[in-house]
């Protein structure tokens, strides 16, 4: 069922104070905070054509391209080494450094290889299923996947793993965390593309929408149940997802992406 793809899925409009995580353990986020602010203009994402598979791959790729464009120029200005990901689109299923995964799980990265894996199918199934449409929708799922990428350059995907193995109870709360940050991270980019005057009328509501519906909450609620455990989140809420998508964007650095504090 696509509710339990979507449920696994690593790419979530309230308005008001950020709601944070539950409480656990601090994760060391001190090279995020000492990051500099959004970078100038780097490449530019093609015009969107999503009418096709080939279209949509070309697309696809030019957004990872930009994205990853602005990390490399973020981090290397912060004297952080970057080492570029990579972008598989496959169908059914694909090996990976982290194990044989099909489509099931969603768009995912790995971080054994750097690489971000997605299955196009999976945005149709969201347009299907919820909704979700736009071309934006899609460009926030790259950018969440790829600021995994940029929490495994900084350290902290390492430091949340040892945090896991010495608290196991806490990995739940980490995880909604981590995602939380990645939320964030991509709300950086779309500052970034703001700035470059790259986005059009209804992008950012195309990418709040899409942050909502993998909202924990949301996907629970959509495949029944009757009531929502937090302590059984990964990613976070709709609310959650939503906020912190939109701190990145309104702020547009880095810094304030610190959802490991307090």
């Amino acid at each position: 069922m696509l509710v339990v793809v979507l449920t696994l899925a690593a790419c979530g409009t309230p308005q008001g104070p950020h709601t944070a995580p539950r409480s656990g353990p601090s994760i060391d986020g001190s090279k995020v905070d000492h990051l500099p602010t959004v970078p100038s203009p780097t490449t530019q994402p093609g015009a969107p054509d999503l009418s096709t598979v080939t279209g949509q791959r070309v697309f696809l790729q030019s957004v990872f391209t930009d994205v990853q464009s602005v990390w490399d120029e973020e981090l290397t200005a912060a004297g952080v080494p970057y080492a570029p990901a990579h972008l598989v689109l496959f169908r059914s299923q694909v090996s990976t450094a982290c194990g044989t995964e099909n489509a099931d799980v969603g768009p995912f990265y790995c971080a054994g290889d750097q690489t971000v894996y997605l299955d196009i199918r999976f945005f149709a199934a969201m347009q299907a299923q919820f909704g979700v449409t736009g071309d934006f929708a899609e460009a926030y799922v790259v950018a969440h996947e790829l600021g995994h990428h940029v929490q495994n350059l900084l350290g902290i995907t390492g430091r949340v793993a040892a945090a896991d193995r010495t608290d196991p109870s806490q990995a739940n709360a980490l995880s909604v965390r981590t995602e939380l940050q990645a939320d964030c991270f991509a709300g950086v980019w779309a500052h970034s593309a703001y700035d470059r005057t790259l986005l059009e009328p209804g992008d950012i509501n195309e990418a709040l929408h899409a942050a909502q519906v993998v909202g924990d909450d949301f996907l629970a609620h959509a495949s029944g149940a009757k009531a929502v455990n937090p302590d059984s989140w990964t990613h976070g809420s709709s609310a959650q997802r939503t906020q912190w998508f939109t701190t990145g964007y309104e702020d547009g650095r880095p810094s304030a992406c610190d959802t490991f504090a307090g």
